[in-house]
């Protein structure tokens, strides 16, 4: 089978933290001075204007010019010497240290680096920019038959795909606290352990453009059901955030293009998914905005711009979720959290889970399988653990072998509930409970 080829993989990585750290210096050191400039060029301005200070400040302002270039100048160089030198000391101790993983915090860094610049560390073919890969236990899968099976030797038809939001890894999904009766689940174990699903999880350069980590993911599962041990396999995908729509435009690719992995699909759970776009990134930019309508803030503006296509792309979302004729067996599910207890609160219509408000979270536009759901005192970040939302998720995932007894349990549900269900949502047992409930 032909390997996975990428804009990003297809070269030899050529630069690492050293050369990222040497651009972000000299960026900013650029920066500061354009904004210097643009206040010193004011102020001396207004000087030279006033009777008998005219050509006295001429003066003062050719000796602070050239200082102050002459300072900025030798940060530049200063900066671009060293960090190319330990560039070079960077280079030697990866060829000669022995390839191993880095820990949780380091991993969790370089997420976060990649989801704000992973679109310039990917354009520069900077080894920091990380590499999509589908991963078992922390250990990037193999995706051939043979080696597939080794890494997976007990594995069965069901598989289960997590796939984090921007600026997160995989240890995103695991709780905090593991002990009994926690309100946080490692939802990966305890699917597994409740319904046979192997948890997979997915690691990709979140600050690259949505479109793009989709058509990446597409061509990843084509290879992974054709080598997946078992026949007749069968799939579930669980996205956070831009997890989850990274998730439903690759099987739109998948399904337009004539890939056969959307077959094998049976659900899709987005939780807090932006489809309508996320509060936060249109603040974001029109803070952009508004810096760039002076001259003395425009080098700000320019840093904020800086930031990568995926956070951008948060901005407007890619709207309501819609099925491709192809792929319209699959099961669509959206949770949303909202900071209040009362999901119908208009403070929890506002904000959401402090990042993506309910109606953003539970859009959608498909005609057959779809159901949403919300949950009240819950944060966006907190949907990734929360045991009432391991709950919803178990129930609709059973719902594939036994929709009776889901629609019956559902009905039991819902006379407790309909004094709060939003319309259009599911019953979340929970939802509207008291503080001291899990």
């Amino acid at each position: 089978m032909p390997p996975l080829t990428t804009k990003a993989a297809s070269r030899q990585p050529s630069a690492g933290g050293s050369h990222a750290a040497k651009t972000a210096v000299q960026q900013t050191t650029a920066r500061v001075r354009e904004m210097h400039q643009t206040i010193a060029t004011g102020s001396f301005s207004v000087l030279r204007r006033l009777p008998l200070l005219g050509g006295p400040a001429r003066l003062v302002q050719i000796v602070h010019d050239g200082i102050v270039g002459g300072v900025y100048q030798a940060i530049h160089l200063t900066s671009g010497v060293l960090l190319d030198a330990a560039a070079v000391i960077e280079e030697r101790r990866l060829r000669q240290a022995p390839a191993q993983e880095p820990g949780r915090l380091a991993t969790r860094a370089h997420s976060a680096l990649n989801g704000v610049f992973g679109d310039h560390l990917a354009a520069t073919d900077n080894r920091l920019a990380i590499a999509m890969t589908l991963r078992h236990q922390g250990t990037a899968l193999p995706l051939d038959g043979g080696s597939l099976r080794a890494a997976l030797p007990d594995t069965g038809r069901r598989l289960c795909l997590f796939i984090h939001g921007l600026a997160c890894d995989e240890s995103s999904w695991r709780p905090r606290s593991t002990a009994a009766g926690a309100a946080e689940v490692d939802f990966a174990r305890q699917l597994q352990a409740d319904l046979g699903y192997t948890p997979l999880h997915l690691r990709y350069n979140s600050g690259l453009p949505i479109d793009r980590n989709a058509r990446e993911l597409a061509v990843l599962l084509e290879r992974l059901i054709a080598a997946w041990p078992q026949p007749d396999s069968e799939m579930i995908i669980v996205g956070h955030s831009m997890g989850g729509l990274v998730a439903i435009a690759a099987c739109g690719h998948a399904a337009a293009t004539g890939m056969n992995w959307p077959q094998a699909t049976r659900m899709l759970i987005g939780l807090g998914a932006p489809q309508l776009g996320s509060p936060l990134e249109r603040f974001g930019h029109l803070v952009t905005s508004a810096l760039q309508a002076s001259k003395v803030t425009l080098p700000l503006a320019r840093i904020a711009a800086a930031r990568s296509q995926g956070i951008r792309d948060l901005r407007q979302g890619p709207g309501a979720a819609q099925a491709h004729p192809t792929a319209r067996h699959i099961a669509y599910r959206f949770l949303g959290g909202s900071l209040a207890e009362d999901v119908e609160h208009r403070f929890g219509r506002l904000f959401g889970d402090g990042l993506v408000t309910l109606g953003s979270a539970t859009a959608q536009a498909i005609a057959d399988d779809v159901q949403t759901a919300a949950l009240g005192r819950l944060g966006h970040m907190a949907l990734l653990t929360d045991a009432r939302v391991y709950r919803q998720i178990s129930r609709w995932v059973a719902a594939l072998d036994d929709p009776p007894a889901a629609a019956a349990d559902d009905r039991v549900l819902a006379p407790a509930c309909a004094a709060t269900r939003p319309v259009g949502r599911d019953c979340v047992p929970g939802a509207s409970s008291s503080a001291s409930d899990p």
